[in-house]
């Protein structure tokens, strides 16, 4: 249950620091694969958006699967 998370969360300083370099490894693997697929050199804020949406998603499929 996700109360059961939140509560491992706020208790587990190793759960969380998990949880935290997997989300920002979503959003670092979806910048790169979103820079390799539109050969940007530079992202602006709409391509932000576009990545962080991606790395959500991406993040949330490895959490459920």
């Amino acid at each position: 249950m996700i109360t059961d998370l939140i509560k491992n969360l706020k208790n587990d300083k190793d759960l969380y620091y998990a949880y935290q370099a997997n989300i920002a490894m979503a959003f670092t693997d979806e910048a790169y694969n979103y820079k390799k697929k539109t050969n940007k050199k530079y992202l602006n804020q709409d391509d932000m958006h576009v990545i962080a949406n991606e790395a959500a998603k991406n993040f949330l499929n490895l959490l459920i699967r």
